[in-house]
């Protein structure tokens, strides 16, 4: 059975949350660049670019884009493949800006080494930022979030489940698994 540990409401004052965040760590949204890793960072990327629009109405809005890492992964013989997406970057490109990678769930860090690895094909970010909904834990990688919606600390046999409306028709982060 999967227990809910995040609601729509939650969700949603996160990415405001993070937003904030982003702002005052870059000094507002100037050169800034947010790319989604499809399919929920996409969703999620743009939220925060929409809630980056609302904090700081005068200021041009941040340009948002995604950034497909299937090819990327060094995990392909070992888990689910997927039909890799198009990568969208914004017309400004990623020299030169502060890119914030966004994805729904940070675990082993195995797609943001693919992520880092497909961004040094595509430009030359003068510095990348990562933020996640939530952060589960289990690194094989040293990668760290710079902004998180929430920590939520989890055995290797619990899944996570994002679900946002606007690929699953509701909204809301369970878990479930584990020890029974």
């Amino acid at each position: 059975m999967a227990r809910a540990v995040l609601s729509q409401a939650d969700i949603q004052r996160a990415l405001t949350r993070i937003s904030h965040e982003i702002l005052e760590s870059n000094r507002g949204g100037a050169d800034l660049v947010v790319l989604g890793i499809p399919t929920r960072g996409a969703v999620l990327a743009r939220r925060i670019a929409e809630s980056i629009a609302r904090i700081e109405p005068e200021a041009a809005p941040v340009p948002v884009g995604t950034l497909d890492v299937t090819m990327y992964r060094d995990d392909l013989s070992r888990t689910r493949t997927r039909t890799p997406q198009p990568t969208e970057l914004p017309a400004s490109g990623i020299d030169g800006k502060t890119v914030v990678l966004v994805d729904d769930v940070l675990y082993s860090g195995r797609t943001i080494r693919a992520a880092l690895d497909a961004l040094s094909d595509l430009g030359r970010p003068r510095a990348v930022r990562l933020a996640v909904l939530v952060d589960r834990g289990h690194r094989e990688f040293p990668i760290r979030a710079d902004f998180v919606g929430k920590n939520l600390p989890s055995s290797s046999e619990e899944r996570i489940f994002v679900r946002l409306a606007e690929t699953d028709g509701k909204e809301g982060v369970a878990i479930e698994g584990g020890a029974k």
